[in-house]
């Protein structure tokens, strides 16, 4: 992956989350993604589509989903349900937009997809020949991690469709 797809997302976050949420971040140390289980409670992903191509995964707690909702809508919520996973999807699906928008602007034009909102660890998410690199991201709440698998399309490939395989993992005994 190319790591100049890394800043928008990670300056988008940025904006978003103060502006929504009124909230800073302070980025963490990048690594690289082997493992394709996920790790957190909450993942939101998205699927880029043009010159940029790939999926974004938002990977937070039910906690920290639940304090960004209640931060960006001024109630509490005490529980993860519909509405708090729909912020929370929501929130991933402006901070996606927001980061295509500065890709525009540095010369790459991509389309997102609808947010899918996945539940529950060890969900296995395929990125197929796309490495990942992981950005946590910190703030007062807790952390949310940023999974990109990113590429530049070839010429001929805009219209190809980048879909991840999703299938929930399965332990032998």
């Amino acid at each position: 992956m190319n790591v100049k797809f890394l800043n928008p997302f990670v300056d988008a976050a940025a904006e978003v989350l103060m502006a929504e949420a009124k909230i800073n971040i302070s980025k963490g140390t990048l690594t690289l993604q082997k493992s394709a289980m996920t790790t957190d409670e909450v993942t939101v992903l998205i699927n880029l589509v043009g010159q940029v191509q790939g999926v974004v995964l938002f990977g937070l707690s039910e906690q920290l989903g639940m304090k960004l909702v209640s931060k960006m809508m001024d109630q509490e919520f005490s529980a993860f349900d519909n509405l708090a996973q729909s912020g929370v999807a929501e929130l991933g699906n402006v901070i996606s937009g927001r980061a295509t928008v500065m890709l525009s602007d540095a010369g790459y034009q991509s389309t997102i997809s609808p947010p899918t909102m996945i539940t529950g660890k060890g969900v296995q998410i395929s990125t197929l020949d796309f490495p990942r690199i992981v950005v946590p991201l910190t703030c007062e709440f807790g952390i949310m991690v940023i999974h990109l698998a990113l590429r530049e399309s070839q010429a001929g490939e805009w219209n190809d469709n980048f879909v991840p395989l999703i299938k929930q993992a399965t332990t032998s005994k």
